[in-house]
């Protein structure tokens, strides 16, 4: 009864330690953090490109090889999408702008500092 009572609370209980959140220990220290925050570096250069695989012949701009944190990369598609006036997301690493938007992307980026390649054809 007194776990139905806590997990009416708010916080719940945790399902690994089944403890109360407030007392909770494993959901503080999570086990992949320290793997999570390293990321490789690659060779500095950012590579931009365009992609239709896969999204029935829809293009997507990719954004790849940029050396910053979870984060800072989706602050970065914020202000790259805001600069081209339309949607993408962060994948594996990678920025994808929906659409054609290479020469935008690649102007902003050398703009902000970046060595930056333009990759495909």
């Amino acid at each position: 009864m007194s776990r139905l009572i806590d997990l009416l609370n708010i916080g719940g209980i945790c399902p690994r330690c089944d403890q109360p959140h407030a007392q909770c220990t494993c959901s503080k220290n999570p086990p992949a953090a320290g793997k999570a925050a390293a990321r490789p570096k690659g060779d500095g250069i950012v590579r931009v490109g365009r992609e239709t695989k896969g999204r029935r012949g829809k293009g997507v701009t990719i954004i790849s090889g940029l050396p910053l944190s979870a984060e800072e990369l989706r602050e970065l598609a914020t202000q790259l999408k805001n600069r081209c006036g339309t949607g993408g997301t962060v994948k594996e690493d990678c920025i994808e702008i929906q659409g054609d938007h290479r020469e935008t992307a690649i102007l902003e980026l050398q703009r902000l500092g970046y060595q930056v390649k333009r990759t495909g054809g």
